[in-house]
């Protein structure tokens, strides 16, 4: 029998581009199957088109598109940046200070009006937002669990081993980890994969093959997420 309690997630990733939105729409798909009220949440993005006369971002779009429940932009993207640069080199070029004060409170609103709230990082785990604060700061006040994706290409074992070690440092639980394969030649894909999980203490939820149509539904496919320990749902496994 499925319960209504309350869930909600930091998803990282040991790089940028590296699947953190495939991933997040992903999650927000199963929680929606579930029949829980959810949405994503991106709380900081840089590089936005504009249409209509609204400023869109592409990955916060995916995430609008993936949940059941419609927020403001400014509750869903406390910051969005035009430039597709570092963020915080964005807000300085627009004389903008970012507060993780006012990311908190846009997630609690969010928190408090639906069942379930994604909520995606920008870029890694360590992405300064200004000269005081980065995005780790932001997840440890937060205090969610985070689920980290990890890019399957070279380099991919150092960088999802230093992630651990700095959502560790914030005193965060790392609930799961999600392969996503970014380059289909990386050579000897599964030895990587067999080695991160032999080396990470939380559940590998699933390995994503590089999808010819990379929607939501298609990724999901690939990723048990009632291996999570905070799975919302009484029959999780």
């Amino acid at each position: 029998m499925k319960t209504q309690a309350k869930f909600a997630c930091f998803v990282t990733g040991t790089d940028t581009e590296i699947g953190k939105t495939l991933v997040s729409s992903a999650l927000l798909h199963a929680l929606c199957r579930q029949g829980l009220r959810s949405a994503g949440m991106k709380p900081v993005a840089a590089g936005a088109q504009e249409r209509d006369g609204v400023w869109h971002n592409d990955d916060v779009d995916r995430l609008n598109a993936a949940g059941n429940v419609v927020f403001p932009p400014e509750l869903v993207t406390p910051y969005l940046w035009r430039e597709p640069v570092a963020p915080h080199i964005a807000a300085q070029r627009a004389g903008v200070q970012m507060f993780s004060s006012q990311i908190l409170r846009a997630f609690n609103r969010m928190k408090s009006e639906c069942n379930a709230v994604v909520v995606e990082g920008v870029g890694g785990f360590c992405v300064p937002l200004s000269d005081y604060v980065d995005t780790a700061d932001v997840a440890r006040e937060l205090n969610l669990p985070v689920i980290m994706v990890v890019g399957m290409r070279l380099g991919c074992i150092n960088h999802a081993l230093l992630t651990v070690q700095a959502i560790a440092a914030q005193g965060l639980q790392l609930s799961g980890w999600v392969a996503n394969t970014v380059d289909a030649d990386m050579p000897y894909l599964q030895e990587n994969v067999e080695t991160l999980r032999r080396r990470l203490s939380a559940p590998l939820l699933g390995h994503v093959p590089r999808l010819a149509d990379a929607t939501a539904e298609a990724a999901a496919a690939h990723i048990d997420f009632t291996l999570l320990p905070n799975w919302p749902f009484a029959d999780h496994k």
